[in-house]
């Protein structure tokens, strides 16, 4: 006998189960049970197995793990043979064909030749869809390998007509806008039309499995055509867009509209089975971007809803084979599918394998044989099929719902399919392809390939077919000449459903101050909560004294720090029915442990929120999320966009690591408002600072934010009290419209002695965007406009210097800058001659660039007479020294050189 590493372990498996058979029958997997009720091998009460039984088992086990190396898998290209499949690796030979083994009895074939236990393989395994998921737990594993081996799925006769004639309805409208449009982009989705009944097919199936939404992200290829017929937009939008731009139902001033394979779309999907409601969310070029944002979206959905199981909101992700290999964002909202802040209870991964990306061959964009090895990663399972095989992707889908419905986990549809033409209708492939495209030039469509096996097996003849075909261009026609005569106007942004009694911000609305108060008596007990435990509970020694002062801080004992502060803030929002979400690296207790929103028993580790329960109808939760910034934030947006309703916020490690996300900050949270009339509350704090940290921890890199702000599209501030931050964060909330906040958020400041409040100016205060200095302004001929933690060693030095001629005024709000409030502080200094503009950064970065042509317009429209002065570290190329020595000399010439020596 063979007695191989890989034999022995089998046969001890093997034996293992046979006790087990022995002893508890029930408790094994169906098919083993079958198995040794079928067969006897035992001798003497003891388990044997011939040498080519045993290999016939192997044999049979590499099919389940590996059949998908010699699956019918490419439209295009004929399978090869697998050498992890042939005979002469498991000790066989074509003289054992003929011979019978009782162990086919696993596959429901006992006593069959191994020719035809191999046929039966093949079949199962190495057709049109195959399994790659031999990573997954037994139980999934299993479950998986039944629903391959029980062969029991079957599409109705309906189920086949609705099947074409969604293939009907895509290539008509392709080959439509094709002629008509000739050499314009839409990023066609021919040669992957199958993923259209695929779709339907989700939404069918789901709605018997009690699903409510389905949220789908994608890129562009397919995106129109997807739109058109499974979301239902209507055609004419579409020939719209390309006869010329369409104006909106009522003029929005600062919208700027996207392209047509951008947008996204939310409708109520009715179908035979009920109805389910289809968001399509925006995404940008930037390919699988929209990965977290759509997850995000899901699972603010879900959370709303109360979907605690996770089953009635299914994000399913349609993804570009180059994209999902190379693109750093799908590992990081894989990782991010089993922890517990960001979980959906699993999305639906559908790759469309192109086999080319752009005009790069597939073994260039990879170093694995399949576009969805990434998913390996986190061994979750793949669905391989073939493109041009409607039913197989139906089937693919079909499992891929049910899988994800049974285990709450990510699961992966590869379909491998071609792309008709090039990355878009003006590309010529040929250049980087020849030989693909002769043969997809001769290749039939789907559509085409479809009909004449409908045709062939007898479910519809080919009159039907053409009708059908015929009928889908007339009407194609039909729209067409009515959107030439009357295009129609898109359709404003509906405030409803979370966004109901919300509204557009308007410029006037920045120079308002929002009503933030809130009762005393009551945030003294929230602040009382905040500094308790419960009996039992053992807090770190290190934490005693500080729950003990954040109790006196609650009573107004003592000053409000900044983590008290902020957690009064999210305290007293969920008193007022607002849930309240932070997710970040370190955010339960903070980079910096100025935060301790949770606590954890020093001797079992129990975690203890203090404000989790303060309000029933509000949730709270403060959770670490994986080391990403890209994924995250991204995830994060997409939640504040579905849920305008609760406080969302991210916090980064170090504010520069914020630079991991900037395609997130450049394409949703400063342009999407614009470009989609989608709007977002994000807030996103970023500890910034120079504390002599070196040049990657000490700017949150203020000026790509500032340079990004325009037509009031998000929020920059760097603050300098705790009150300051609570009423941000309260404004946030209390505002009937929505922007994102960017905070600058301290390090030093954390626990600056000065940088204090008390707990009536959080009370009974509100945001101040300017906070004007106290000195004798008739004595003022100098005023200084500082934001952030500057200010602080400025008045340290004002009052060792006794410089009073000096003002030092806080600019906490960057952006919007706050033009109004600037003008009345100016004027109160009538013996003011100069306007000095103190930073910490560099004069190419921070706020300077910025401000200064604000200043300007503000001195100039007031009539003011003042020299404007730049104070701070001169042009670098970066962010700051790495020498903390050489940092303290900058840091005290900045200061030196306004109040002089």
């Amino acid at each position: 006998m063979n007695n191989s590493g890989i034999n022995r372990a089998n046969l001890e498996y093997i034996e293992q189960l046979y006790a087990d058979f022995k002893t508890n029958p029930d408790s094994l997997a169906p098919e083993w049970k079958s198995f040794f009720e079928g067969v006897e091998f035992a001798q003497d009460g003891k388990f044997g197995m011939s040498d080519k039984e045993l290999s016939v088992f192997q044999l049979i086990q590499a099919y389940r793990a590996d059949g998908h190396t010699e699956a019918n898998l490419n439209p295009l290209y004929a399978p090869q043979a697998s050498e992890l499949l042939a005979l002469k690796r498991f000790g066989l030979s074509e003289k054992d064909l003929s011979a019978k083994f009782q162990v086919g009895s696993l596959i429901g074939k006992q006593g069959a030749t191994l020719s035809d236990i191999i046929a039966h393989l093949k079949k199962t395994y190495c057709g049109t869809i195959s399994l790659q998921a031999s990573d997954a737990t037994p139980k999934e594993y299993q479950w998986l390998q039944q629903e391959f081996e029980g062969n029991g799925f079957k599409l109705s006769l309906d189920d086949k007509k609705n099947a074409l004639q969604s293939l009907t309805k895509a290539e008509s409208l392709e080959k439509f806008i094709h002629t008509r449009y000739v050499g314009t982009k839409r990023f066609s989705v021919e040669g992957a039309d199958s993923f259209l009944p695929m779709m339907e097919a989700l939404v069918n199936k789901g709605i018997g499995m009690n699903v409510k939404e389905v949220f789908v992200g994608m890129a562009h290829r397919g995106r129109v055509n997807l739109l058109v017929n499974f979301f239902g937009k209507g055609e004419e939008y579409v020939f719209g867009d390309f006869n010329g731009p369409l104006q909106l139902e009522s003029p929005v001033e600062d919208f700027d509209n996207d392209v047509k394979y951008h947008l996204g779309y939310v409708t109520e999907k009715k179908t035979a089975a009920g109805s389910c409601k289809v968001t399509m969310a925006y995404n940008p070029s930037h390919l699988e971007t929209v990965n977290a944002v759509a997850v995000g979206m899901a699972r603010a959905a879900q959370d709303k809803m109360g979907d605690e199981t996770r089953k009635q909101v299914v994000p399913i992700l349609i993804h570009g084979d180059a994209a999902f290999a190379g693109q750093g964002i799908v590992q990081e909202v894989l990782q991010m599918a089993g922890v517990k802040p960001h979980t959906v209870g699993g999305t639906i991964h559908l790759i469309l394998d192109n086999q080319v990306g752009f005009t790069t061959n597939g073994f260039d964009t990879r170093s694995t044989r399949y576009s969805s090895d990434t998913a390996k990663m986190t061994f979750t399972p793949v669905l391989h099929v073939n493109g041009d095989d409607v039913e197989s992707c139906v089937r693919a889908m079909d499992i891929a719902l049910r899988y994800r419905q049974e285990f709450g986990k990510d699961v992966v549809i590869n379909m491998i399919c071609y792309r008709k033409y090039g990355h878009n209708e003006g590309d010529e492939p040929a250049f980087t392809q020849p030989q693909m495209y002769e043969l997809i030039k001769a290749h039939a469509t789907v559509r085409e390939l479809y009909a004449k096996k409908l045709v062939a097996e007898g479910s519809l003849d080919q009159k039907f077919i053409d009708e059908l075909y015929a009928k889908a261009m007339d009407r194609l026609q039909s729209i067409y000449e009515e959107t030439k005569k009357n295009p129609p106007k898109l359709k404003n942004f509906k405030f409803e459903g979370s966004w109901k009694g919300l509204r557009k911000a308007t410029d006037a609305d920045f120079e308002k101050t929002a009503d933030t108060t809130f009762d005393l008596a009551t945030l003294k007990k929230i602040g009382e909560k905040i500094g308790s435990f419960p009996e039992g509970f053992t807090p770190h020694p290190k934490l005693i004294k500080l729950l003990e002062t954040r109790k006196a801080m609650g009573a107004g004992k003592e000053m409000i720090d900044w983590g008290m502060g902020e957690l009064l803030a999210y305290g007293s929002l969920l008193h007022e029915g607002t849930s309240v979400r932070l997710t970040g690296e370190d955010c339960v207790r903070g980079t910096f442990t100025h935060r301790h929103a949770g606590m954890y028993d020093f001797k079992t580790n129990k975690a203890y929120f203090p404000l989790a329960d303060l309000n029933p109808k509000a949730k709270l939760l403060v959770a670490e999320s994986i080391l990403s910034e890209y994924g995250v934030v991204g995830y994060e947006y997409g939640y504040s966009v579905q849920d305008p309703r609760s406080l969302v916020m991210w916090e980064a490690q170090f504010g520069d690591f914020v630079n991991g996300a900037q395609i997130v900050i450049d394409q949703y949270i400063a342009a999407g408002e614009t470009k989609w009339q989608q709007m977002s509350g994000l807030v996103m704090l970023l500890p910034h600072g120079y504390e002599g940290q070196g040049p990657e921890h000490s700017s949150a890199r203020l000026e790509r934010f500032l340079q990004s702000g325009a037509q009031n599209n998000m929020q920059v501030c760097n603050l300098t009290t705790p009150a300051q931050i609570y009423h941000a964060l309260r404004r946030q909330m209390h505002r009937d419209f929505r922007k994102p906040l960017i905070v600058m958020s301290p390090k030093s400041l954390l626990r600056h002695p000065r940088a204090v409040s008390s707990i009536e100016d959080l009370a009974k205060g509100h945001f101040q965007e300017v906070i004007a200095d106290t000195v004798d302004k008739s004595k003022v001929d100098t005023v200084v406009f500082v934001s952030g933690k500057l200010y602080y060693e400025l008045l340290e030095e004002r009052e060792k210097t006794k410089k009073d001629n000096i003002a030092l005024v806080r600019l906490e709000q960057l952006y919007p800058f706050p033009a109004k409030q600037v003008t009345e502080v100016l004027k109160s200094y009538p013996k003011a001659k100069t306007l000095i503009w103190a930073q910490e950064e560099p004069k190419n970065m921070g706020a300077f660039q910025s401000v200064y042509f604000k200043f300007v317009d503000v001195v100039s429209k007031a009539g003011l007479k003042l020299g404007f002065e730049y104070v701070g570290r001169p042009e670098r190329s970066s962010p700051a020294t790495g020498s903390i020595h050489r940092h303290k000399i900058e840091q005290a010439e900045i200061v030196k050189s306004i109040f002089g020596a």
